[in-house]
């Protein structure tokens, strides 16, 4: 993998995540706006779409095919990370006070969560075979996996543990 990508696209994921784990620790409003936090996360979609890019070696005509697919899933996969990314900040205006129903419940959609990510790769995976084969599909999910546990990672190890 491309370490130049790879280390851009670590160093934005770091900050996507920073912003409502340094509020969850701290208990005090985040010094990014849901604006700028919008704008990053922007910012980090097209530095994984580089990654993709740069590691898929697709020929033209499975460029033609794949990209809008990858497209598609792109965008299911933002709304599920918009959903992941409101329970971090219901946890994070929460973290002081929080309530056994309330972490049960945080913990609920969190689960929910991951497992809409697994259907989502489920879904995509006969799309995506359709435009690039079986070993270029692969590739493009472990590629998607590893980025997601870099964030996933950097969530784990940023996020405080809930208080009993």
């Amino acid at each position: 993998m491309n370490r130049t990508l790879t280390c851009a696209a670590l160093v934005g994921m770091l900050l996507l995540v920073a912003v409502p784990c340094a509020y969850a620790q701290q208990n005090a409003p985040p010094a990014v706006g849901d604006q700028d936090l919008q704008l990053l996360r922007k910012d980090l979609r097209s530095m994984k779409k580089q990654i993709v890019a740069a590691n898929m070696q697709l020929t033209e005509a499975e460029s033609t095919k794949f990209w809008p697919v990858y497209d598609q899933y792109t965008a299911e996969t933002t709304k599920l990370y918009d959903t992941r990314y409101g329970v971090i900040k219901d946890y994070a205006a929460n973290f002081g006070s929080l309530t056994d129903a309330q972490a049960q419940s945080l913990a609920k959609r969190s689960n929910e969560v991951d497992a809409a990510v697994v259907q989502l790769r489920n879904k995509y995976l006969p799309l995506f075979d359709n435009v690039i084969g079986g070993k270029k599909t692969a590739l493009f999910f472990q590629i998607d996996r590893r980025l997601a546990l870099m964030i996933d990672l950097q969530l784990a190890s940023e996020i405080p543990l809930v208080q009993p």
